[in-house]
């Protein structure tokens, strides 16, 4: 594996209603849809010339996302729950402000196995080892450049598996991007190293 680009779904009801998301199921919105359309050029652009495979959380607004994605490449994308957001539990669905109310802070020895107080709400470990599962297993393919369509949040463990952190660091890391951004992972040939080359980049959905 050489080159990532992973892309965060652009704008989904959830987010004009004001609703917590996580795995709370909704499509994206009109606009929402003409940025999948803007990214899906960019992704185009970003790959010209090369083969890709497409990956995908299977919640609606990346499914969504991913197809727009797909057609436009023609690419079939491939669906897993394991890139799902990280699950907000009984918070899902309820106003944004229902959840500040009631989320207790980190303790003070860091979030890794912190649910906030919130029930069944899934922990930064828990979202840890089966976002670290399906990015395991997209490395076993044999193609140089993949397309990944995740969420804002499980960006961050994206990021975090691409560059080795393990799994018990993941308590106090985020990599805070906007919707509908590309983030650019590239590998070296020859050092092997492996480099954030761009973050959250939004520039394509300027003028949307």
């Amino acid at each position: 594996m050489c080159t990532l680009y992973v892309v965060t779904h652009p704008q989904s009801v959830h987010h004009v209603e004001g609703r917590v998301g996580g795995w709370y199921d909704t499509p994206l919105t009109d606009l929402g849809n003409r940025q999948a359309l803007t990214i899906a050029a960019r992704l185009g652009e970003l790959t010209a010339g090369r083969a890709a495979t497409l990956t995908s959380s299977d919640l609606l607004r990346c499914r969504e996302t991913a197809g727009i994605i797909g057609r436009h490449l023609s690419l079939a994308p491939d669906l897993t729950s394991d890139l799902r957001e990280v699950s907000c539990g009984v918070a899902e669905g309820r106003p944004q402000a229902w959840l500040t109310d009631r989320r207790r802070p980190v303790p003070a020895h860091g979030g890794l196995d912190d649910t906030g107080g919130i029930e069944g709400a899934e922990t930064r470990r828990q979202a840890g080892i089966r976002i670290y599962r399906a990015m395991n297993a997209l490395q076993t393919d044999a193609s140089q450049t993949h397309i990944v369509v995740t969420h804002g949040f499980a960006l961050t463990f994206v990021i975090a598996w691409w560059i080795g952190m393990p799994i018990e660091s993941l308590g106090r890391v985020n990599f805070p991007v906007s919707s509908g951004s590309i983030t650019h992972l590239a590998e070296h040939a020859f050092w092997k190293s492996r480099a954030v080359v761009t973050l959250g980049e939004t520039d394509h959905l300027a003028g949307l």
